[in-house]
């Protein structure tokens, strides 16, 4: 029987498709990542396989994938390029990718023939945000009959403990250059926090659902449930300071230092709210700790991919009906609200 590869098994995310997939299809899950060690041990606490991989070394990526007869890989770190998904599509073995940066997933997005032409599938957008808040963007468009603006809202818990692959692509974010956006802050309501400013933020979602839902205007912003970190970071950001810690070593030390404030809570909402023609609807989700759920979002499509399978190409989340009912069968609460 084919296993699951779960790339980055031991990490904040990683963990909880590691452990939720071998709860569901014992023995057909391997954790992998760089450290061997820390594979090892959450794979004999889950009841896995361990195993070394390292995501820029594609040709012992492939080795990996045969040695252990792969079916799926659930990518939990973000690889320098491509290289790792065509690897995967073009060899038979299925891909979820829990990534959030857009340049990389349109480079899968370019597999499509070669998924097609193995008979492959790959699911991106996978996780919180993008993910869920694509699937709650898809409902509210449905809703109107389509949309003319599309605006997503992120809150994330700055009390939780992220890993840090997630700490350093949020802080390369800052810290890069700003671009202009068509739309800058807003004040939105969200379900448990009351109004709160919101942030642009070059999360993929806004990107690849222009494509996905035909909306050519969609923003994604961001704030953490901390007002004093918000207001501190977007400030910092306008003035440029930030720029400062772009060098490597900077964003080495800002990482680390990061991962040892928790300022705040775990918890986290998300909404999505569809306008067209003059009218509103929006959804919007609430709960705790973001990285479990991205994992669990994971996990659900990796076992999905091992069981029935879904459509073969490149597909992201809200691109397919299996998981439009998702975030309640994941237990979370739904709120809706509309507008004349």
């Amino acid at each position: 029987m084919r296993t699951v590869l779960v790339v980055g098994g031991y990490g904040a995310v990683g963990a909880t498709v590691t452990r939720s997939l071998a709860g569901w299809s014992p023995g057909r899950v391997v954790c992998a990542g760089r450290d061997l060690a820390r594979a090892r041990a959450l794979a004999d606490e889950a009841g896995a396989t361990a195993a070394r991989v390292d995501v820029t070394d594609v040709a012992g990526f492939e080795r990996l994938l045969t040695e252990q007869d792969v079916g799926v890989v659930v990518l939990c770190v973000e690889p320098p390029d491509g290289a790792l998904a065509r690897a995967c599509l073009s060899n038979g073995v299925h891909l979820v990718d829990v990534g959030a940066s857009y340049h990389l997933l349109a480079l899968t997005e370019e597999l499509t023939e070669t998924a097609l032409a193995a008979g492959t599938t790959a699911v991106l957008s996978v996780g919180l945000a993008p993910g869920l808040t694509n699937v709650l963007a898809g409902r509210a468009c449905r809703d109107l009959g389509g949309a003319d603006r599309i605006d997503v809202t992120v809150l994330l818990g700055a009390g939780e403990r992220h890993g840090a692959d997630a700490l350093r692509w949020t802080l390369t974010q800052l810290v890069a250059p700003r671009q202009r956006a068509p739309h800058g802050a807003a004040r939105v309501f969200l379900p448990g926090y009351g109004y709160r400013t919101v942030h642009p933020f070059p999360f993929s979602d806004q990107y690849t659902l222009r494509r996905t839902l035909g909306v050519a205007d969609v923003t994604t912003r961001l704030c953490l449930d901390s007002r004093v970190l918000t207001t501190l970071l977007f400030g910092l950001r306008r003035t440029g300071l930030l720029r400062l810690a772009s060098r490597p070593d900077a964003l080495r030390a800002l990482t680390a230092a990061a991962g040892k404030v928790h300022f705040g809570s775990d918890g986290f909402a998300i909404s999505a709210e569809a306008v067209h023609n003059g009218h509103q609807v929006a959804y919007a989700l609430t709960g705790n700790a973001q990285g479990h759920v991205t994992g669990l979002v994971a996990a659900h499509v990796a076992h999905t991919l091992l069981g029935r399978g879904l459509p073969p190409g490149v597909h992201h989340l809200d691109e397919l009906t299996a998981f439009a009912g998702l975030p309640e069968r994941l237990g979370l609460r739904v709120l809706t609200r509309t507008a004349p």
